[in-house]
């Protein structure tokens, strides 16, 4: 199958975000902070003219890590029927490609406890102790140095 991926608006980052990431919630609860700002970056991954997944990436430092340059990985989400075909570490990839570009050290988020082995099969690792995201989870603070 063909995929494209590309940059999207925040408002179709929210399309996706919210059936996979907030199901049964308000939809309010899909936005983030930090997702309108002019340093702030959403990718879409498309097959054909349907939009099945996203992330966003934002310029926030965690105080766990020393790097200077830090983004932090958000919103990641792939609708259901498309799950488990390596959609996610694509658009992962390309991001971290256009962080290097801006001379992005390290690249982190809070990944869910289910999503903490594929994050690890990509390349992240966990740093401190896990937290809980009230009506969320279990959360783990993951990293990547690029």
């Amino acid at each position: 199958m063909d995929y494209i991926i590309k940059y999207i608006s925040t408002s179709d980052a929210y399309t996706v975000r919210h059936p996979v990431l907030r199901k049964g919630k308000p939809f309010e609860s899909c936005i983030f902070e930090g997702d309108d700002l002019d340093t702030t970056f959403h990718l879409g991954i498309y097959k054909q003219e349907q939009l099945v997944g996203v992330c966003t990436f934002v310029k926030n430092n965690h105080t766990l890590l020393s790097e200077v340059f830090q983004y932090q990985l958000r919103g990641m989400a792939v609708l259901d029927a498309y799950q488990n075909q390596g959609l996610g570490a694509k658009l992962v990839t390309q991001g971290e490609a256009i962080l290097k570009e801006k001379k992005i050290n390290v690249i982190w988020c809070n990944a869910r406890e289910k999503a903490a082995n594929f994050y690890k099969k990509i390349g992240f690792n966990i740093i401190g102790e896990p937290f809980n995201i009230p009506n969320i989870g279990k959360h783990y603070i993951m990293f990547k140095k690029l």
